[in-house]
């Protein structure tokens, strides 16, 4: 066996044939990015929180993974902010009941907001088990 100096020992591995650091990490933070409506939008948190730990780490297709989930939350959080900033309005303006139809518009699309976070972490987490790109 040959002497492998330390610092190629805990470095990132670049052959052909190793398993991309990061990858369990990326898995969690899919899992919790599924469980989010489950889980009121905690364990979204928590998988960002993952992601971003494990972002330094990673390597390979799991790197992708884990900076597809950052781009990911944080598309849809702002997405989410602008509906809601919206659904406010309308509500005020549910008063007058000219705000009713927007309420119902801007409702539908949080919902649609919400299902397509969740089916892009399904879909994410089936490419990364299939050592696929996001």
């Amino acid at each position: 066996m040959a002497h492998v100096p330390p610092e190629q020992r805990d470095g990132p591995r670049f052959q052909s044939g190793a398993e991309a650091e990061g990858k369990v990490p990326a898995m969690v933070a899919w899992g919790l990015y599924i469980l989010s409506i489950p889980s009121a939008n905690v364990l979204v948190l928590v998988g960002l929180i993952v992601a971003y730990a494990a972002r330094d780490n990673a390597t390979g297709i799991a790197r992708e993974h884990i900076e597809a989930q950052i781009k990911l939350f944080w598309s849809v959080f702002w997405w989410t902010i602008a509906c809601w900033i919206a659904i406010v309005i309308s509500m005020v303006l549910s008063v007058v009941l000219i705000g009713i139809p927007f309420l119902i518009i801007f409702g539908i699309l949080w919902f649609l907001i919400s299902v397509w976070f969740t089916v892009k972490s399904v879909f994410g987490l089936l490419n990364l088990l299939g050592d696929r790109a996001p």
